[in-house]
C-alpha cells in the first residue's frame, strides 16, 4: 500500500511539471544577478574575480583633499559611481540575505553576496571622510559620456562632490546609514569588529542627515540632471532610523521613526511601488514587523491586494507602473507582498503566485527573457559600455556601441529596463532614451532579494501541498495500511 502511495504522490506531481511549458530555474537567475554585481565593480580587483573581462578600473578616484575613493561600482551602463542607489542596493540585498540567507547557502553564493555587500559598504567607508562629510559622486555624467569603451582605459576627469555642513543632503547621509546599519546586522556573527565599524559610521551619518537638512539633489550635478528624482527626505530619514533600531536595539531610533512617520504624514501617503525614490511601503513594512501594530501591516496588505488585483498591467500580465525601470519595479513589489505574506495566512498562497508570474514573466514566459545571459532569448545588446567591448587586445569604441551585433562579453545577470505597456520590446544597444535595454545596480536589488524570497516560500509551499496531498490519498481505514 505505501508504495501505491508514493507512485500517487509522484504522478500528482510528474502531472503538474507536465502541465507547464514553462519551467524557470529561478536559483540560476540569483546566481547570475550576483555576478552582475561582480561585473559592476570598480577599483583593484580581488584575486577571485569571476568575471574575466573585468579588470583593476578608476583606481586613482581621489576626493578634493586627495582621500581615496577607489572601489565601489559603477552604477549601471556607464563608469559614474552614485552612493545614493548604491546605498539602496546595499539596504535591500542585506535585507534579503538576512531574511533568507540559507537559500544563498543553497545555491553556494553565500560567501559571494557577502563580499558583494562588504564592496560596497568599504567604499562607503572610505566616502564618509569625517562625521559630517559624505562623498556621494565620483565622475561627470557629461564627460562620461561622451566615452564609450572599457572602464580599465578610460581617461576622463571624474571629480568627486560631497555634502557637508554648508551643502546638506539628508536623504543621501540617511540611505547611507541605513546601508550601513543593515550590512552590520550581516556582519554581526561574520565579523564582530567590522559590524562595529559600520554601526558607528551609520549612527553618525544618521545624526548628519536629522541635524543638516537638505537635499542631495542641489549639491550633485549629475543626479538632478540625469538620474533621480528625490524631492522629499523624510522617507531616508525614517529608513535610517528603522534600520539603526534594527541594529541597535535602541528605541530611540524606533520612536524618532514612529514620529517622523506622522509627522510627514506618511499614513495618508498613497503609494503603487517602491523604489529608492519612494520607500514608504518598505517603512511600513518594517514598522510593521517591529511594533506588530495593523496600523501598519494593513496598508502593506491594501497595497499588495491592489498591485494584484486591480494595477494597470500588461497583456501578458506584468505589472506596470511606468517605463523606466518597470520590470525593477514589478520585482520590487513581488518582495513586499513575499516578505508582508506572514501578517496574514489567509493571503499567503496569493502573494506566493503573484510573486512566480512576475518572476516568470521577468525570466521568459512570454517568450523574451530580460535577464542577461538567462534562458534562451535574452537580451544580447544590453545598453553596457563594457561588455559591449570585444576581448583585449582589439579596441573597443563608439563603433561597437553601433554595431548590430550581440555585445561580445555576456554581463551575467543584469536585468533590463522592460518592454512597454503592450508587452513590446526591442533588444538594442542604442538605447539613450532609456527605453528597453538600460541595466542598472539599483534594478537588481530588489529582484534579487525578491528571487531569494521566492525560492523560500515557494519550497515552503510545496511542502505544505505535498502534505495536503499525501493526507487526501490516505485510505480511510488505517487498518489496512501494511507496516
Amino acid at each position: 500500500m505505501q508504495h501505491h502511495l508514493s507512485l500517487l504522490i509522484v504522478a500528482v506531481k510528474l502531472a503538474a511539471v507536465c502541465c507547464q511549458s514553462f519551467v524557470p530555474d529561478y536559483k540560476l537567475a540569483l546566481k547570475y544577478s550576483v555576478l552582475y554585481y561582480e561585473a559592476q565593480r570598480s577599483g583593484k580587483l580581488p584575486p577571485n574575480n569571476r568575471i574575466k573581462w573585468r579588470g583593476d578600473s578608476a583606481v586613482d578616484d581621489h576626493g578634493d583633499d586627495g582621500e581615496d575613493l577607489s572601489g565601489g561600482f559603477y552604477d549601471g551602463t556607464d563608469f559614474v559611481k552614485f552612493s545614493f542607489p548604491l546605498a539602496y542596493s546595499i539596504t535591500v540585498l542585506s535585507w534579503g540575505v538576512m531574511k533568507h540567507p540559507d537559500i544563498y547557502k543553497s545555491v553556494d553564493e553565500y560567501e559571494s553576496v557577502i563580499n558583494v555587500i562588504k564592496w560596497g559598504t568599504d567604499y562607503f567607508i572610505k566616502c564618509h571622510v569625517s562625521p559630517n562629510e559624505l562623498y556621494g559622486q565620483v565622475g561627470d555624467f557629461n564627460l562620461d559620456h561622451k566615452y564609450w569603451g572599457r572602464p580599465e582605459e578610460m581617461n576622463l576627469t571624474r571629480p568627486a562632490y560631497k555634502i557637508n555642513e554648508t551643502h546638506p543632503g539628508s536623504d543621501l547621509a540617511a540611505e547611507v546609514s541605513a546601508a550601513l546599519s543593515s550590512a552590520s546586522i550581516l556582519f554581526r556573527e561574520l565579523n564582530a569588529s567590522y559590524s562595529q565599524i559600520l554601526l558607528n559610521h551609520a549612527i553618525e551619518l544618521h545624526n548628519f542627515a536629522n541635524i543638516y537638512r537638505g537635499l542631495s539633489k542641489d549639491v550633485f550635478p549629475g543626479a538632478k540632471q540625469f538620474y533621480y528624482e528625490v524631492f522629499f527626505y523624510g522617507d531616508q530619514l525614517i529608513w535610517s532610523a528603522l534600520w539603526l533600531y534594527k541594529a541597535t536595539n535602541n528605541s530611540m531610533y524606533l520612536q524618532d521613526a514612529e514620529k517622523w512617520y506622522f509627522e510627514y504624514d506618511l499614513q495618508n501617503k498613497t503609494s503603487t511601488f517602491f523604489y529608492f525614490n519612494d520607500q514608504t511601503i518598505g517603512i511600513r513594512l518594517l514598522l510593521a514587523e517591529v511594533t506588530h501594530d495593523t496600523i501598519f501591516s494593513r496598508p502593506v496588505l491594501d497595497f499588495c491586494d491592489y498591485s494584484i488585483d486591480t494595477a494597470r498591467k500588461t497583456p501578458k500580465g506584468l505589472v506596470y507602473i511606468k517605463k523606466f525601470g518597470v520590470l525593477a519595479l514589478a520585482a520590487n513589489i513581488a518582495f513586499i507582498c513575499l516578505e508582508a505574506s506572514k501578517f496574514d495566512d489567509s493571503r499567503k498562497e496569493k502573494y506566493i503566485e503573484f510573486a512566480r508570474s512576475q518572476l516568470d514573466y521577468i525570466l521568459g514566459s512570454s517568450g523574451q527573457s530580460y535577464v542577461v545571459g538567462y534562458g534562451d532569448n535574452y537580451p544580447r545588446k544590453p545598453y553596457h559600455s563594457a561588455s559591449s567591448c570585444p576581448d583585449l587586445p582589439e579596441p573597443c569604441g563608439w563603433s561597437q556601441y553601433h554595431s548590430p551585433e550581440p555585445n561580445p562579453q555576456i554581463v551575467f545577470g543584469a536585468l533590463v529596463s522592460g518592454p512597454k505597456d503592450d508587452d513590446h520590446y526591442i533588444d538594442r544597444r542604442e538605447d539613450y532614451y532609456f527605453e528597453y535595454n538600460v541595466v542598472s545596480i539599483d534594478f537588481n536589488a530588489g529582484f534579487q532579494s525578491a528571487l531569494a524570497a521566492f525560492i523560500h516560500f515557494d519550497e515552503e509551499l510545496s511542502r505544505i501541498r505535498s502534505q495536503d496531498a499525501y493526507l487526501e490519498v490516505l485510505p480511510l481505514d488505517n487498518s489496512t495500511i501494511v507496516r
